[in-house]
């Protein structure tokens, strides 16, 4: 498995527009744009710093996996992702190795990159998401 660099970093949040203040107005990042990943339950939103990027997450319905995080352990870094060049040969070499999968095979996640989630069981408490664009 190759991996490229950290991705991005997701933060859970209440609000997309509120979350913005911070990002943008505060921290004077550029807001790149928002999309709605419904198979996921999640509104996204996209905020670069040099090769990675900031992701803000707000959940489109109250069963959704932000929602869950949320209520759970409130708003904050909810997942780290790591751009990997092959999505598939990352899975069946980690499934090898025993590391618990939350998605066996890559899913579309926002921007129509593949993505897919390790268990956080096998990551010291961290979700990982893998994605390949």
């Amino acid at each position: 498995m190759k991996i490229l660099k950290i991705d991005h970093i997701g933060v859970a949040v209440k609000s997309i527009e509120n979350g913005k203040n911070f990002w943008s107005d505060v921290l004077g990042l550029a807001f790149e744009g928002d999309e709605t990943v419904a198979a996921q339950k999640v509104k996204t939103a996209f905020f670069p710093v040099g090769e990675s990027e900031v992701e803000l997450l707000e959940t489109t319905a109250p069963d959704g996996p932000v929602a869950r995080f949320i209520d759970k352990k409130g708003e904050g870094i909810q997942h780290i992702a790591f751009r990997v060049e092959n999505i598939e040969t990352a899975l069946a070499e980690l499934k090898k190795k025993g590391v618990r999968l939350i998605d066996e095979t890559p899913r579309i996640g926002a921007g129509g990159a593949k993505i897919a989630f390790l268990h956080p069981s096998a990551t010291s408490g961290v979700l990982v998401e893998l994605c390949q664009r």
